[in-house]
């Protein structure tokens, strides 16, 4: 069987990897063409070019890099038609994967699986109707996701997340990693600004101010920031002139044996995360871990989403759990002050958002691993069930 996969983002190229490792599992005669990064190349992936292109997010950020992405989506979708694989299978980034799947299958029958439903149910319903012209069949994350794409004309089958299979540190391993980075037992502060350059220019400035209002309200707290691969350089030079100077997790530092393990120590030693609105809610809930999330983005994207949204919260938390424990700080409401007073209020009273936590873990699938549950589905999907 030869399948044409590709991500566009770190976030996909976790997706990416665990359901080749799936295929795998359950199909002794597989081969893969595509796009992806480091853990779609572990399991026999030889990108095509680099996927850190593809890395974009909002209308403005989008612009400026149109006539590249442009290109690229062209050329791969020409080599898709020209591989004609069993499937090919897009995940996430809908920006690129999208009109990759709609240039294929106008020029071919090859079937497109989309890996991540859009959230119709936040805004813009009518992608689905859309992507049902030249998608046959969706894995979505989300449990209350399949009506959505169902009604729109595609199979969709819920996978689960794949946050309900990843390890999560002990409370042993994270008292090693404070004792690692000399924190002692004081409050430790979890600083996540995204793992985009993009997110990193605009968040990293409201970050500091955060930071900043903490250190004078709570001078003895830390601050830990596990900075994404692509990110690395963009948060060391945010953070030199920080009042309360981060420990920052490189995950590319040739010292550390382990950076995933140092991650999720890091994780689950903090009390209290700040973070970027994403998945990365998800994983600190698998960890325990409270947060307050923040996000914002550039003032025409700003303009354009925010007349489009339909809902009062887009923490997936919230979402997932039908509660809103998680306090957020969405595009004009991403202030330093309140946010900053928001992380005090949950560093003190952390217990208001565990129950939530728990729920959602339950709700996205804890059970079979989310990539064998993918591998199925796709298997299943060409089998013609």
């Amino acid at each position: 069987m030869r399948i044409f996969i590709l991500a566009g983002e770190p976030s996909g190229d976790k997706l990416g990897g665990a359901l080749m490792a799936g295929l795998k599992a359950l199909h002794t005669d597989v081969t893969f063409e595509g796009i992806g990064g480091p853990m779609m190349t572990a399991e026999g992936l030889e990108s095509r070019f680099d996927m850190s292109e593809l890395s974009v997010m909002g209308l403005a950020e989008i612009l400026p890099k149109y006539r590249a992405l442009k290109a690229r989506i062209n050329e791969t979708a020409a080599a898709v038609v020209e591989m004609r694989p069993d499937v090919l299978i897009t995940i996430d980034s809908p920006d690129f994967s999208l009109r990759v799947a709609r240039q294929v299958k106008a020029k071919s029958d090859i079937r497109c699986v989309h890996y991540v439903a859009p959230t119709v149910w936040a805004w813009r319903p009518r992608r689905a109707e859309k992507m049902a012209r030249f998608v046959d069949q969706v894995l979505a994350l989300l449990p209350f996701e399949p009506p959505y794409m169902e009604a729109a004309g595609m199979r969709c089958d819920f996978v689960g997340h794949p946050v309900v299979a990843e390890p999560v540190a002990s409370d042993a391993e994270a008292a090693a990693f404070r004792a690692r980075h000399h924190l002692g037992d004081a409050p430790l502060l979890l600083v996540l600004p995204g793992s985009r350059q993009s997110e990193v220019a605009r968040l990293g400035p409201v970050f500091q101010q955060v930071v900043a209002r903490l250190a004078r309200d709570k001078p003895e707290m830390r601050v830990v920031i596990p900075a994404a691969a692509p990110v690395v350089g963009a948060v060391r030079r945010l953070v030199q002139n920080w009042d309360m100077p981060p420990v920052v997790l490189n995950p590319l530092d040739e010292g550390v044996a382990d950076p995933l393990a140092e991650k999720r120590a890091a994780f689950r030693a903090a009390d209290v995360a700040l973070a970027a609105s994403g998945t990365v809610s998800l994983e600190l809930a698998a960890s325990e871990t409270p947060m307050v999330i923040a996000y914002d983005m550039n003032w025409v994207s700003r303009q354009v989403i925010g007349r489009m949204v339909k809902v009062d919260t887009v923490t997936l938390v919230n979402l997932v759990s039908d509660t809103r424990a998680v306090p957020e700080y969405i595009g004009a409401n991403c202030r330093p002050g309140p946010i900053a007073q928001a992380v005090l209020k949950v560093l003190a009273a952390p217990e208001a958002q565990y129950a939530a936590m728990a729920l959602s873990m339950q709700r996205l699938g804890q059970g079979e691993a989310p990539g064998i549950r993918a591998a199925k589905a796709v298997l299943d999907g060409l089998s013609g069930k």
